[in-house]
């Protein structure tokens, strides 16, 4: 089956942007961004990595339509272009919550069958 051109590129701008998302780094960036801009010392500060890997991260953000800058002076400020992107973070989030009840539930069961046997 082939996909239509518009169709593939839509798929593959998602899964640009997930990707984009797809850091540690970079989730912690972009909470810390919903709570209003800051500047890359901020987001080093935040993160603990150099000032190099923190821009590389940000300019793959940037890239993704993740987040733009505003140069005020001689620093650069960091802000969230959507925040819907934390629904997202939010849905992942209860994605984690529902593997973990499965698994409690699952060890409750073997702890069960064990005392059991």
């Amino acid at each position: 089956m082939n996909m239509e051109p518009l169709v593939k590129q839509k798929y593959e701008t998602r899964a640009a942007i997930m990707k984009a998302l797809a850091h540690p780094s970079r989730l912690m960036m972009v909470e810390e961004l919903e709570k209003g801009p800051r500047c890359v010392c901020e987001l080093q500060e935040l993160v603990g990595a150099d000032m190099s890997t923190v821009s590389k991260h940000l300019a793959v953000m940037k890239n993704a339509g993740l987040v733009y800058d505003v140069k005020q002076g001689t620093t650069v400020y960091y802000h969230l272009k959507t925040s819907c992107v934390l629904d997202f973070i939010a849905c992942v989030d209860r994605v984690i919550e529902h593997n973990v009840a499965h698994q409690v539930k699952i060890a409750r069961c073997c702890v069960r069958s064990v005392r059991h046997s």
